[in-house]
């Protein structure tokens, strides 16, 4: 009987431990928001102004704020004849319109600022969450890094120098020929530290608002798992993640990593290190940015340090925020070609992902073959390399397997024949893909 009683206690614990670090929590009141009564309310109204007539649920659906704590301002805000009643809703509720009063309300709150959508969270909500959330609070272990790199190839002796740099949490180095696979390695790190976090659609400063969600970087998933205690749906301003992997090359500017403020709208977009927080950062092809590598490493020495970043609202207030990420910089150069011994000491990792030996070229093309539903052929393989490579001291790279399967099969689908890897078939593919784009 004991022994059921804790099995029991057992799985109650698991269970509520399964449950997020961090979960926003539905607000009870208007205060627990931590927005103003009267931008709450200019919210409604710039909502109510773009659907000429909306019900009080779909407003705060809108809104992503309970219905039940808007139910007072919208009480107000018909006191006050700034809407009306159009008629009777569901469930005592209401649809409501704009008075012409209410609509010069709405206009003033557009001039003041034009962003509608989910409320924002104020910063320190935000900082709060990414704290609890911290990539740094994990330590992938040698088991995590292996499911994370399942289904590509990577050399032992690489692995086992990966596996430190990702359990710090720290910036890195990884350099190399292109075409080796840094970007892929960069986006497999991030899945080592867990699989999702909670993220603000926006935030709010000073009355300034900042949207951070960014489906380009920011992959939803299903919200708040349900244990065995009930929970409510949360707090929907936030969205459930996974942890992000913004890569950014050759077009990184300055710009991009300041808060771009809309003078015309008053809406302001996060920078990439803030979308980042939480996730990983990959600055890829490092050093053929149009910036400087100097002047782009210089603006994050700080952060780099201390883990915070200082960014300029459009007001010109500056504010603190976390810099919460495992930033990589990957690069065809060598690294201490590009910085300095100062800078060099705060990437404590400095990684080189070198060429595929010839068992790892094979296995590349083993592993494509079956992906694209085509027979292995060693031969045709062994055939390529005497012929094409060791004769012309060309080198291996993670990225040739791939490329030269995908000629072959468009190759085999524009003239109807079955796709097989054959000499013949090599021979073609080579001829248009080195000689013209990666030639030695």
């Amino acid at each position: 009987m004991v022994t059921e009683t804790l099995e029991i206690e057992g799985d109650l614990l698991a269970t509520l431990l399964a449950e997020d670090a961090f979960l926003p929590v539905e607000p009870r009141t208007l205060k627990e928001t931590g927005l103003p009564v009267a931008f709450v309310e200019g919210m409604i109204l710039k909502s109510i102004a773009i659907t000429g007539t909306s019900s009080g649920r779909n407003i705060s659906d809108h809104l992503c704020l309970p219905f039940g704590i808007l139910e007072e301002v919208f009480g107000s805000l018909r006191t006050r004849q700034l809407l009306v009643h159009t008629g009777s809703a569901p469930f005592g509720d209401y649809y409501y319109t704009l008075t012409d009063q209410g609509s010069r309300h709405a206009q003033n709150a557009t001039k003041a600022s034009a962003y509608v959508g989910p409320a924002p969270v104020p910063l320190m909500d935000y900082v709060i969450s990414v704290d609890a959330q911290s990539i740094t609070a994990e330590s992938p272990r040698r088991e995590e890094l292996e499911h994370a790199f399942h289904g590509i190839t990577i050399d032992p002796e690489l692995f086992d120098m990966l596996g430190p740099a990702v359990n710090s949490g720290a910036g890195m180095f990884l350099y190399g020929s292109p075409g080796n696979g840094k970007s892929t390695l960069a986006q497999r790190m991030t899945s080592c530290f867990g699989q999702e976090i909670w993220i603000p659609h926006a935030i709010i400063d000073s009355g300034q608002i900042i949207k951070l969600y960014d489906p380009s970087y920011h992959q939803s998933v299903e919200g708040r798992k349900r244990g065995i205690v009930k929970t409510s749906e949360g707090d929907r301003r936030w969205i459930k993640v996974r942890r992000p992997t913004v890569i950014v090359g050759g077009e990184l500017t300055m710009d991009s990593l300041d808060i771009r403020h809309d003078p015309r709208t008053n809406v302001s977009e996060a920078p990439l290190q803030l979308k980042s927080n939480g996730g990983c950062l990959l600055i890829d092809d490092f050093g053929r940015q149009q910036i400087a590598p100097k002047e782009l490493l210089n603006r994050w020495i700080i952060p780099l340090e201390s883990r915070q970043d200082f960014l300029t609202l459009g007001t010109g207030k500056k504010i603190q925020v976390p810099f919460d990420q495992l930033i990589i910089f990957s690069t065809n150069l060598e690294p201490s070609e590009l910085v300095d011994e100062a800078f060099m000491r705060r990437i404590p990792y400095k990684i080189e992902v070198g060429d595929p030996d010839e068992q790892e070229f094979e296995d590349l093309f083993r592993m494509y073959a079956d992906e694209f539903g085509c027979t292995y052929n060693a031969d045709s393989v062994a055939y390529l390399l005497a012929t094409h490579y060791r004769p012309h001291s060309r080198g291996l790279r993670r990225c040739h397997p791939r490329d030269l399967m995908k000629q072959i099969r468009s190759y085999c689908a524009y003239h109807d024949l079955p796709l097989e890897l054959k000499t013949e078939y090599l021979d073609r593919v080579v001829g248009t893909y080195f000689a013209k784009v990666l030639k030695s």
